[in-house]
Order: C-alpha cells, then sequence, then structure tokens
C-alpha cells in the first residue's frame, strides 16, 4: 500500500536529516583564545572538513538512492521494515566514525580510525545491498509497472559499494591516508550522475 511506504519513506527521511545534520556538529569552533591565530586554527581543523564533504555526499547519495527505490516500490512487509531499520542505525551512526577519524588522522590512532571508518561504511553498503535485494529479488515489493532493465540496473550500480569500500578499509592498514583519500573518492564517484555508465560498466 502507498501509505505504508509513504510512513517509511517519511520516518527514514528524518533519520538520514538528522544524521546529515550530526556531521556539522562534528566540526568544532576554535576556542577564543586562539583569536590571534584564528586563521591557523581553521586551516589547522582541514581533517574536519573533508571528513564531513566525505560523509555528507556518501550520505547524501544514500538518501537521493533511497528516495529513488521507494519511487519504484508499490509495498512494504515486515522484513523490509526491520531491513531499513537496520540501515537506518548504521547510516545514523556514520556521524562517529567520521569524528573520530578527522580526530585522530594526524596521530598514531590513524589506523584504527581508518578502519573504523571502513568498516562502517561496508556494513552500510552491504545493508544497503540486502535491503535492495529483498525488495527487487522476484519482484517482491517493486510495482508492476517498473521494467525489469531497471531493476538489473539498480542491482548492478549497488553490488560493487561493499566491495570497493571493504578494498579501502583494507588499504588503511597499510596507509591510512590513502584510504581516506579513497573514501572521499567512492563518495564522490557514487555522487556524480553516473549510474547508467555504471551500469554499463558492470555490464561489460
Amino acid at each position: 500500500m502507498r501509505s505504508d511506504t509513504a510512513r517509511l519513506e517519511a520516518f527514514s527521511d528524518g533519520v538520514f536529516a538528522i544524521a546529515i545534520t550530526l556531521l556539522i556538529i562534528e566540526v568544532h569552533v576554535p576556542a577564543r583564545e586562539h583569536a590571534e591565530t584564528l586563521g591557523h586554527e581553521l586551516l589547522r581543523i582541514w581533517p574536519s572538513y573533508l571528513g564531513y564533504l566525505t560523509s555528507f555526499l556518501t550520505i547524501g547519495v544514500m538518501w537521493i538512492n533511497h528516495h529513488y527505490v521507494f519511487e519504484l516500490i508499490d509495498r512494504v512487509d515486515r522484513t523490509m521494515l526491520l531491513l531499513n531499520t537496520l540501515l537506518l542505525m548504521l547510516i545514523a551512526f556514520v556521524p562517529f566514525p567520521t569524528a573520530v577519524l578527522a580526530q585522530f588522522v594526524e596521530t598514531g590512532g590513524a589506523r584504527s580510525a581508518a578502519v573504523l571508518y571502513g568498516a562502517t561504511l561496508t556494513l552500510t553498503a552491504i545493508a544497503y545491498f540486502a535491503w535492495w535485494r529483498y525488495a527487487s529479488a522476484g519482484r517482491r515489493l517493486i510495482g508492476d509497472e517498473v521494467p525489469d532493465e531497471v531493476i538489473e540496473d539498480i542491482t548492478r550500480a549497488y553490488t560493487p559499494g561493499a566491495l570497493l569500500y571493504g578494498g579501502a578499509a583494507l588499504v588503511a592498514f597499510l596507509q591510512p591516508w590513502v584510504s581516506a583519500a579513497l573514501y572521499l573518492g567512492i563518495a564522490v564517484f557514487y555522487a556524480l550522475p553516473l549510474a547508467q555508465w555504471r551500469a554499463r560498466l558492470a555490464r561489460s
């Protein structure tokens, strides 16, 4: 029923909005005692800006895709509600590893911070793919008017997500800086309007 999907989407939008808002709260204003060197202090917290950009793009793209998928879904069931709740739980957690990575990327804890961030996004990507596959397998929750080609293209576009984030998390064990750059690169990759290109790439 469309009323059920509308309620689920409205609740999900609220969680996405809170998670994405929490990101900026973790970008702290320098203390007043640094007024004489404010410019330097603002530059010094550049990891917070980078973390904000990376996670904002990541969560933003997830919201865009979540919204798009619900244009294709015309009913929900209990399992879908549970999978959506799991997905939202992971998305709401993203601001924490973002803050940890921004704070520790220049310290001896960079490796652990980068691994935590990557593990979080990998689990989120897995949950996202499971959420989509449950809805789309056998057209379980998909509207009758949606072409099979659309379902197949979305599946191809979502498939590499967990592998990309998992690979970047593994890189963190060797080079945390490279791993952090990869997280940003993946976010930009998925933010660009290249869904059809990604589907063709996966098809080839």
